[in-house]
């Protein structure tokens, strides 16, 4: 995605050691939290996704890279890290790294089920736990509500037995909503995840909303659009007047953009970078952006 680049650019944007002042000034700050519905639990509203980037297999120098950037995840105050059957290898790597920085008690572990049939999804939420080297999970997703009435059933009694503490659904297109909303509509689910991006906002204009009616937490995967909206700005200087809401970079104007929605709980752009990944932190530093500068985001974005 070429984030190197982005960043160098963001920093010539700056208007000296004044306007970066602020920004410099949040790189300390605690992380912004936001309550899961169903029970009140905090949690820091940036998080990370696993797919692509954790699929690395047992490569030592990658895997390395990958403990570096769990490290600055983790001493940042991050917390939630996404994963799924469906990425290769990301969650045995996952599970290894974590047990070797021993993690497990900082993490706050999603991952998902992604198969059809009841005892093939058993299976594979058993291997699940067993490659993240958990006995439980704070949250089990049906996967691109992939046989989702024979899982939820399972999710719940998983729930109930205390191996699973919350349960939901995802997907990552947007033609997918309409089956999204009947599911809301009809189950109770602690936890929605969908794409969302100044890309793909197509989720604040008709999910949100319902998430907030149904008390249901929302993760947003693809904030960077799958990479498309970072290579979109490539080349491009952060307008000016972006310090002023404590924005550094291109990836925190996109995901200050995600978070200024209220009922998104937690973004869960993917890294393998120690540097991108303490710079998608700071979106969540700082006063959250209210609807007046979300909407010069946008306004901004589409004019580019």
């Amino acid at each position: 995605m070429h984030r190197r680049q982005f960043l160098a650019d963001s920093a010539v944007t700056l208007a000296g050691l004044a306007a970066a002042a602020p920004a410099m000034a949040q790189t300390n700050a605690a992380l912004l939290t936001s309550p899961i519905p169903s029970t009140g639990e905090r949690i820091p509203r940036i998080g990370l996704g696993t797919w692509q980037v954790f699929d690395v297999g047992s490569d030592a120098t990658r895997r390395a890279g990958l403990a570096e950037t769990l490290r600055v995840f983790t001493q940042g105050g991050g917390r939630v890290v996404d994963s799924s059957p469906m990425y290769g290898s990301s969650e045995s790597v996952l599970g290894d790294l974590a047990r070797d920085a021993r993690l497990h008690d900082s993490l706050w572990m999603a991952t998902k089920v992604w198969t059809s049939g009841e005892a093939a999804g058993v299976r594979q939420m058993e291997t699940s736990l067993a490659r993240l080297r958990t006995e439980r999970l704070q949250l089990m997703q049906v996967h691109n509500l992939l046989d989702w009435q024979v899982h939820l059933r399972t999710l719940r009694e998983w729930k109930e037995r205390g191996r699973v503490k919350y349960i939901g659904v995802t997907h990552y297109q947007q033609g997918a909503f309409d089956d999204v909303e009947r599911v809301l509509r009809a189950e109770r689910l602690d936890f929605v995840q969908l794409n969302l991006s100044l890309d793909e906002p197509e989720a604040a204009q008709r999910m949100l909303s319902l998430c907030a009616e149904r008390g249901v937490a929302f993760l947003a995967n693809r904030p960077f659009g799958g990479g498309g909206a970072l290579s979109r700005v490539r080349s491009t200087p952060l307008p000016a007047w972006a310090s002023e809401f404590g924005i550094a970079s291109w990836a925190q104007y996109l995901l200050k953009w995600v978070l200024a929605h209220e009922p998104v709980t937690c973004a869960i752009p993917g890294t393998s970078n120690p540097r991108h990944m303490a710079d998608n932190l700071g979106a969540a530093r700082g006063a959250p952006l209210d609807a007046r500068a979300r909407d010069r985001l946008a306004a901004h974005w589409r004019s580019l």
